[in-house]
């Protein structure tokens, strides 16, 4: 008996292992070769013509070291910084509300629906409006309070908001799924210990959300970080970014082994990114797990 269930168990793995090799397959050849290439480029020499020179060089890295390209990074960290923080402070009480409505359905549609459509559509639609006979300038003088236009287009203001609508749904979904299955009677229990509203917020809601809170600041972060599209079109001089560098690397300069360097930048901060969400989780599914166990031991002892 014990020797056909282990049987079965050693059948069961060997059909899962069989059915994980189509993922394992699309991740190899999507994933890991793309990251290789991009490591090995960018340890090698830059080509005459483009392309690269197979010779071992750390120039592209000593190429990122170059004042300009770190006043680069530093504006690229504080538009990431500015944008995931106004996002994510519009998505906490946009998902609050959304989970405690009765029309969250009608809700997360009006969330998604826009996202339909495509991203260059949804920034070509943003300049219809900023731009200096735009509607919002039009407006402002119609109500007399500008005389003359103001430039809300090709500047840092403009890429923050445009990134914050860009990316404010991959905040509130996983905010929304966090205060769903959030215990709301703890917020009733923290009021009726003399808490007010806005303790009981501070104090038992938003850690009990913090895994929601993570994985929105990583899924803002990371695209808005190696964001090419909207500094391009709506930003200006003072707002070229990393991910303007790349490109422009690869098609100007033609100088790919420091794209991919700086490629690799962007990658590893999405690496520790996809970590800290993985920990985030573990960390929350351990203590889920503690609560029942002790909240089964106090049920048993009664």
């Amino acid at each position: 008996m014990k020797d056909k269930r282990l049987s079965k168990e050693l059948h069961d793995s060997r059909v899962g292992s069989f059915y994980g090799w189509p993922m394992g397959l699309w991740f190899i050849i999507f994933f890991v070769a793309p990251l290789v290439i991009i490591f090995i480029y960018s340890f090698l020499k830059k080509g005459v013509y483009g392309g690269v020179e197979w010779k071992f060089s750390l120039k592209a890295y000593k190429q990122m070291c170059k004042p300009e390209y770190g006043l680069i990074v530093l504006r690229t960290l504080k538009i990431t910084i500015i944008s995931t923080i106004l996002t994510i402070l519009v998505s906490i009480p946009s998902a609050y509300a959304m989970a405690r409505s009765r029309h969250q359905t009608l809700f997360l549609f009006m969330i998604i629906i826009p996202f339909w459509t495509n991203s260059l559509i949804r920034i070509f639609a943003w300049m219809s409006i900023l731009n200096n006979d735009g509607i919002l300038n039009q407006i402002l003088m119609k109500l007399h309070l500008i005389k003359d236009y103001v430039p809300f287009l090709y500047n840092t203001k403009a890429v923050i908001l445009v990134s914050v609508y860009m990316y404010i749904p991959y905040a509130i979904l996983p905010i929304f799924t966090a205060v769903d299955r959030f215990d709301f009677s703890l917020l009733e229990a923290a009021r009726d210990l003399g808490a007010t509203k806005p303790q009981s917020m501070f104090k038992v809601l938003i850690p009990g959300i913090r895994s929601g809170i993570i994985s929105a600041l990583i899924f803002t972060f990371i695209p808005i970080f190696g964001a090419y599209t909207v500094p391009l079109l709506v930003g200006g001089k003072d707002s070229y970014m990393l991910g303007n560098i790349i490109v422009d690397q690869v098609q100007k300069t033609r100088n790919w082994p420091l794209a991919a360097a700086f490629s690799m930048v962007i990658t590893i901060i999405s690496v520790i990114g996809i970590m800290m969400i993985t920990r985030s989780n573990s960390q929350e599914a351990q203590l889920k797990k503690k609560n029942t166990k002790e909240d089964n031991y106090v049920g048993g002892v009664q």
